[in-house]
């Protein structure tokens, strides 16, 4: 693919989008949550992990500690034995039980709808706070860069070598495309790296963005 200038970059980038929304709509979220705060507390727990995997033990999690209250009130040792299948179990428990509290003591028991206000919340970083801005509150501030994300922005050749992390790699994105899309770039690429542009073998020769993508039959 020749060298691209913004512009370029731009309209590739619109194709792409039209037909990802084509085939997934928005995209669905792939964290099972009921409202912002379990939204919030589900997006915590997904990381180094997959969100099956959560999915799986948030259902005990949220029928006993399923409100800021009870969560804030909750024993540390209570949660770690609910979610001691997944990783990082301890530091995680810490962490929701804490952003429990917090909500409540500085949000009145309400998650803000505000990117900066989300990041003060123990254990809610860039990544997650871009995830809740989207899905609870539909209001986009930036893209969820997660390793799909990551990936995909990559091999698609919207982010170059030197955007080493997930910050540089958001940054470059939200250069390529406008805002409105922001909300449906996290989900639509998460599905689609599972079907297709997965980190391994991805299924260049099946794949709805072929012929846009400068990675083509080269990621393996």
């Amino acid at each position: 693919m020749p060298r691209e200038n913004l512009t370029q970059k731009r309209e590739r980038a619109a194709e792409i989008e039209r037909r990802l929304y084509e085939y997934y709509g928005e995209g669905e979220c792939s964290l099972d949550h009921e409202d912002p705060f379990t939204l919030t507390i589900a997006v915590i727990l997904s990381a180094q992990c997959t969100d099956a995997a959560v999915n799986k033990v948030t259902p005990e999690l949220f029928s006993r500690f399923g409100t800021p209250e009870a969560m804030a009130h909750a024993r540390v040792e209570d949660i770690e034995a609910i979610i001691h299948p997944l990783g990082f179990f301890r530091s995680k428990a810490k962490n929701i039980v804490a952003c429990a509290q917090t909500v409540l003591a500085d949000f009145g028991g309400t998650i803000p709808n505000d990117i900066d206000a989300l990041q003060t919340l123990p254990g809610v970083g860039r990544k997650t706070a871009n995830v809740v801005m989207c899905q609870a509150f539909r209001n986009p501030q930036g893209i969820a860069v997660d390793t799909h994300v990551y990936r995909i922005a990559h091999r698609l050749g919207f982010a170059t070598r030197n955007d080493d992390t997930p910050q540089k790699t958001e940054a470059r994105l939200l250069k390529i495309y406008p805002q409105h899309d922001w909300l449906f770039i996290n989900h639509q690429w998460v599905h689609f790296g599972r079907e297709f542009c997965s980190a391994r073998n991805p299924k260049c020769e099946m794949c709805l963005i072929n012929d846009l993508c400068p990675s083509c039959g080269k990621a393996k």
